[in-house]
């Protein structure tokens, strides 16, 4: 491949103030231009020795001009986030060359540990075949536009992890990012998703031959907020608000959550943040030097504060825990006490729809629960149980 001669021009008028790319630096001195790549050096060069230097090193020219001159944006998220898409080298995008938290060089709680990131000769092989990545639900593909003449040029496809293997020709194609906005409000079953890191995603979609911004921006109505906080996670400036100061500034309807007791909060992020119901790890505690008594889970983004949804149930749990405890007695016998158990594991966990009608030996089975309402109910519906601390 030659180089364009747009390209090589671009590079000469940038070398007096020193090119370094992924390996590739170029720059003027006293005595001519100076070459290195990761594999050869060129020292005295004049501009058109350097020239055809940079015709035999194109790829690293190339890779240069993508990242230069297309993406542009040193130090920001988005560009950090399509480095990443290509397993290119973070420390080199990034000023402050963090190299701790997910998804970094490290490899430390990255989905995809252990893979090393690549130089220029190897990304651009794999870039010929597509290099994925997973970004929770979604399946990204970053890949060459022109495979077998590639100039540098990237375009990456976009769809659900679980239709990875699907038949292009099988999903609906979209290419506007605002087409993310509407797949991402429903879930499979048409039930609407108020919160969008949920693992309930749908399949069934591709998003093809995106443009680095218009992946951003897709990714973003998916799962608002991940780059930008993935990014902050990764050079170590991630600003967590904790639950305290977080309830502390509510009002209006939800101004009494401060007063969830502490145990409760703990119960809430029990219930809420875990890997089952959120794809974030909660990163905020009780408060600064206070923390819960319950894991984060391990989900692949970060989670700074508090989400609406949490603040919101928070409102209903205060006024309930607010409410006096009383003994009631009531005659169960050992296999009803265990049912409830089964009941309210099986609704907490979601799984009611998985068990069948003809499975009565399970606590949760909708025939047992009705044989139990029509045996330990009263008309209106109530258990019939005495209060005995009066």
């Amino acid at each position: 491949m030659t180089v364009a001669t747009a390209d090589l021009d671009a590079l000469l008028e940038r070398a007096s103030a020193g090119v370094s790319v992924d390996g590739l630096r170029v720059e003027e001195a006293d005595d001519g231009y100076r070459l290195a790549t990761p594999d050869d050096e060129w020292t005295g060069l004049d501009e058109d020795e350097l020239r055809r230097a940079l015709d035999a090193a194109d790829e690293y020219v190339t890779n240069w001009r993508y990242w230069q001159e297309r993406v542009g944006g040193e130090g920001t998220a988005r560009r950090a986030f399509l480095r990443w898409c290509e397993r290119a080298p973070l420390a080199d995008a990034e000023t402050g060359n963090a190299t701790t938290g997910p998804w970094s060089e490290s490899g430390e709680g990255d989905a995809d540990a252990g893979e090393d990131p690549l130089a220029v000769p190897e990304r651009y092989d794999a870039l010929r075949d597509g290099i994925d990545r997973e970004w929770g639900q979604l399946s990204i593909t970053a890949r060459f536009v022109d495979v077998d003449d590639p100039d540098g040029e990237r375009v990456y496809d976009l769809w659900h992890v679980d239709d990875a293997d699907t038949d292009l020709a099988d999903l609906e194609v979209y290419d506007d990012p605002r087409d993310a906005r509407e797949l991402a409000t429903y879930d499979g079953d048409g039930r609407y998703r108020p919160l969008k890191t949920a693992p309930t995603l749908p399949g069934g979609w591709a998003f093809t031959g995106l443009s680095g911004d218009d992946l951003v921006e897709t990714v973003e109505f998916f799962y608002p907020a991940t780059v930008a906080n993935w990014h902050r996670e990764l050079r170590g400036n991630l600003d967590v608000d904790h639950w305290l100061e977080t309830a502390e500034r509510q009002t209006g309807i939800y101004d009494v959550i401060d007063e969830l007791p502490r145990e409760a909060v703990a119960w809430m992020a029990e219930a809420c943040c875990v890997d089952s119901q959120c794809l974030r790890r909660r990163e905020w505690e009780y408060e600064e030097g206070d923390d819960l008594d319950v894991d984060g889970g391990d989900g692949p983004f970060p989670c700074r504060e508090p989400c609406s949804l949490v603040v919101a149930a928070a409102r209903k749990w205060t006024t309930l825990e607010s409410e006096d405890e009383h003994t009631y007695e009531l005659e169960l016998t050992t296999s009803e006490i265990n049912q409830l158990t089964e009941l309210i594991d099986a609704v907490a966990e979601g799984r009611t729809d998985e068990i069948r009608e003809a499975d009565v030996y399970d606590g949760a089975n909708r025939y047992r629960a009705r044989y139990l309402r029509a045996k330990r109910f009263d008309d209106e519906g109530d258990l019939e149980a005495t209060k005995v601390d009066d």
